[in-house]
């Protein structure tokens, strides 16, 4: 078996002795490294809720965001986009995670409405950090269960704990909820 898992392999189950074999498909090419995240198109299902946990990353993972100027400028952008609704959010210094659902069906481009507030965002906050940027991309995971939104707002509103930014989630002044975002099935 190759130790590269990205080549391609052929399994086959032998019908005599039922014995598993496993051989690399020596005509298959290797899969190139994933350079940038993958952002799957939103979708409803089943009438289930359609939020989405959303990642991004200072420029360089610069320490820039925790401060009352950018936590005000970055509530005021998130409500002007608001072909997107914001949820819960966490702002850490080089990074923040939110959850966010759309403002309309069917749902605009996540990415072009990540770009629009980056943007509005960015022309604000250079004004007292002239060198403030974000990283190109984001990353985003559409949530398929009530427990995955439970679980990812325990883990987003416990990372000020675990960067010992605070002692308990409640004293983190760089986070919020603009919209109260339900789950339903």
């Amino acid at each position: 078996m190759s130790s590269d898992p990205r080549k391609k392999t052929v399994s086959l189950i032998s019908l005599l002795g039922g014995m598993l074999i496993t051989m690399t498909d020596p005509s298959a090419d290797v899969l190139p490294a994933r350079k940038r995240p993958v952002h799957w198109p939103v979708t409803e299902t089943h009438n289930r809720s359609v939020i989405v946990f959303l990642t991004v990353c200072t420029s360089g993972r610069a320490p820039w965001l925790p401060s009352s100027d950018v936590h005000a400028i970055l509530r005021t952008a998130w409500e002007k986009a608001a072909n997107w609704r914001v949820g819960r959010y966490v702002l850490l210094p080089d990074h923040l995670h939110l959850f966010c659902a759309p403002g309309c069906l069917p749902p605009e481009s996540l990415a072009r409405w990540v770009s629009y507030w980056k943007r509005i965002s960015t022309i604000s906050i250079r004004k007292s950090i002239p060198d403030f940027s974000w990283q190109r991309d984001h990353w985003d995971t559409q949530l398929r269960h009530g427990e995955s939104y439970a679980s990812k707002w325990k883990y987003v509103q416990s990372n000020p704990v675990r960067h010992k930014l605070a002692n308990d989630p409640a004293d983190w002044p760089y986070q919020g909820e603009i919209e109260r975002l339900e789950w339903h099935d």
